[in-house]
């Protein structure tokens, strides 16, 4: 089995891609939304330059990323059928089937804002960019620790990450009050 590391390597690169697409298409759907209410041609030109962007992103990099990792994962489990046996495994692949729900609904943002509807707000997708974060803090935290027993700790950390990113959130908001080109 001299090629699992080569395998799990490529899961890794893939994971890391996927989750670099998943941070920064909400990115991405901020500025169109906000663009969305620019007078024109403003909105015009901003709308379909960043539609451009999402699309490449989403279907060149974000899509292939999780289909690639997602294989890798399952050819890794193929080979050490162990791990299905360990219940830090078993936590981690529940906050894999949260990402891969976090896709989906993003997906369907990206599909509405690319037909220029607009539902939701600038803000609400800034919020809506941390939900990776906080599954990659899990999952990491998992696989490294291989512990899924501690969840008080655990808990605690994600409440913790949750709080500061809601008072960045918050400053943030405050200074582009403040100064709208921040």
């Amino acid at each position: 089995m001299e090629y699992y590391n080569y395998i799990k390597s490529f899961h890794l690169i893939f994971v890391i891609t996927w989750f670099a697409g998943l941070f920064y298409i909400p990115r991405l759907f901020v500025y169109q939304i906000e663009s969305f209410y620019k007078p024109s041609p403003d909105k015009e030109i901003l709308g379909k330059q960043l539609k451009l962007m999402a699309k490449r992103l989403w279907y060149i990099i974000t899509w292939p990323s999780a289909i690639l990792a997602s294989l890798f994962a399952i050819w890794l489990l193929i080979l050490q059928p162990f791990w299905l046996q360990q219940p830090w495994m078993h936590v981690k692949l529940l906050f894999v089937v949260l990402l891969i729900i976090y896709h989906l609904k993003t997906h369907q943002y990206y599909k509405m804002l690319q037909k220029d509807e607009v539902k939701i707000t600038s803000n609400f997708m800034r919020i809506w960019n941390e939900g990776a974060t906080f599954i990659l803090f899990a999952v990491v935290f998992l696989v490294i620790l291989k512990n899924a027993i501690n969840w008080v700790y655990g808990i605690i950390g994600l409440v913790l990450l949750g709080v500061l990113i809601m008072l960045g959130f918050k400053l943030y908001k405050r200074i582009r009050t403040k100064n709208p080109d921040a």
